[in-house]
């Protein structure tokens, strides 16, 4: 097949042409492309008639809510959860042009190269595939089930908000609720050569804080010993010179404890004990890599900075705003605090800005988190189950007040590569692991 032709395959192409429209959405709504939003949602009921035939739809927005009625409505639904807005990107570096949705490959190695492809139109794309295949079997579930799919997750998540808060309001109670997060994946712990399906019972709190410093200007021919710039670049390196303490949770035991059950060599007796070798886990942590560092602590990324306008200026204000990832069991006020005793300079103003908890901690045992297992099971029958603390924030977390069993797991294989390029340039996905990834839907929705 020539790159970026039709691929004769009726569901790729159909992802394909979700895929071309570029839905990024920007913290400025002003600045947003909203018609082509209105085209993503009349396009939905072209491509997908089934859907639209069974279920209901309503907008919250730009955010979409569809209804499926169950036989017994008596019973508690299920809400599987995507979005369709993306971050953005142009054509610069990238290998494929980002919004063109090209496929080059073939067979296990054919390859889908898009901005949304994971993150996370392919997930959106698959629960579609998933209904419209059903219901055009006539196929009807037990209990309702919800489609809920935001359009500004990537930003301030409103569209989850309005549709969780409509839900309440409606007296909707769900028994399970799985959105975006974990995947599937290898290499990531030691001594462990199963594939691991990794799904988020919990997610970290995340908040962004903003370090001004704010000091008399002046010509850059006579500083002083202290600008506001230099002022504002020692609290960065204070900061980044104290990191926030580790903690080995519920959580992160119960994923060692799992995952060290299949484990080979010296570390499986160190995993299979983990609760009685916390201090020697801390260190493991530590080293292995970025992620299990993030897993066990709160971390903090200074994001953008800014100062002067002028190169001869001396600045008046410079401001850094840093991106605060925080750990369940640790709270805003903990990491303000911590951010502010790292510091020690009361010249620098810290401002706190979107502010969000760490998540409650969903079953990691019982029928609800067994019916997650089960469809992976099905799917990939060699995978490791394990819950796990996802870094990441998504549109879940405004669900939790309104479901107990809230679960971060995105159904698809990727590679430590393929996870490095979301929010980055290359995103892309195998177009065998797409499809199970439908799969995996499919069988999770057979079973409400």
């Amino acid at each position: 097949m020539t790159e970026g032709t039709a691929s004769g395959d009726a569901a790729l192409d159909r992802f394909r042409t979700l895929l071309r429209l570029p839905t990024v959405s920007r913290t400025d709504a002003e600045t947003t492309d909203w018609p082509v939003f209105e085209r993503f949602i009349d396009t939905l009921p072209e491509l997908y008639p089934a859907v639209h035939a069974a279920l209901e739809r309503e907008r919250h927005g730009h955010s979409l809510l569809y209804r499926w009625r169950g036989s017994s409505p008596a019973g508690a639904p299920t809400v599987l959860m995507a979005h369709y807005d993306v971050v953005p990107a142009t054509d610069e570096g990238w290998r494929r042009p980002p919004f063109a949705a090209t496929l080059t490959g073939a067979g296990d190695e054919q390859l889908l190269w898009s901005r949304g492809a994971i993150d996370d139109k392919g997930a959106l794309v698959a629960i579609l595939e998933a209904v419209e295949a059903l219901a055009a079997s006539g196929f009807t579930p037990a209990d309702d089930v919800y489609l809920s799919f935001g359009h500004d997750e990537e930003t301030r998540g409103t569209g989850a908000q309005a549709i969780a808060a409509e839900l309440r309001e409606r007296g909707v109670r769900p028994a399970l609720v799985v959105d975006e997060g974990g995947a599937i994946v290898e290499g990531i712990f030691p001594g462990v050569a199963k594939p691991i399906a990794v799904v988020g019972v919990s997610e970290k709190g995340i908040t962004s804080l903003r370090l001004t410093v704010e000091q008399n200007g002046g010509h850059a021919s006579t500083p002083p010993r202290m600008t506001a710039t230099v002022r504002l670049a020692r609290a960065i390196t204070r900061l980044n010179a104290r990191p926030f303490p580790s903690r080995l949770t519920e959580t992160n035991l119960r994923m060692v404890e799992t995952l060290g059950a299949h484990a080979t060599g010296p570390l499986r007796a160190v995993f299979t004990r983990a609760r009685r070798l916390r201090p020697v886990l801390h260190g493991v942590f530590g080293r292995l890599s970025d992620e299990t560092r993030a897993i066990v602590r709160t971390t903090t990324a200074v994001t953008q900075l800014s100062g002067g306008l002028a190169a001869n200026a001396l600045p008046e204000t410079a401001e850094a705003v840093v991106n605060v990832r925080i750990a369940v069991g640790s709270s805003v006020a903990e990491a303000v605090e911590h951010v502010r005793r790292a510091i020690r300079d009361p010249q620098v103003r810290i401002d706190v800005l979107d502010p969000s908890e760490p998540s409650p901690v969903s079953p990691m045992e019982g029928p609800v988190w067994e019916r997650v297992a089960a469809a992976v099971a099905e799917v990939h029958p060699g995978a490791v189950v394990t819950p796990y603390v996802m870094l990441g924030a998504s549109d879940s977390r405004h669900f939790t007040g309104i479901a107990d069993a809230v679960y971060r797991f995105t159904p698809f294989e990727l590679s430590a590569e393929e996870r490095g390029a979301l929010h980055a340039r290359d995103e892309r996905i195998r177009v065998a692991t797409w499809r199970r990834g439908i799969a995996f839907y499919r069988h999770l929705l057979a079973s409400s």
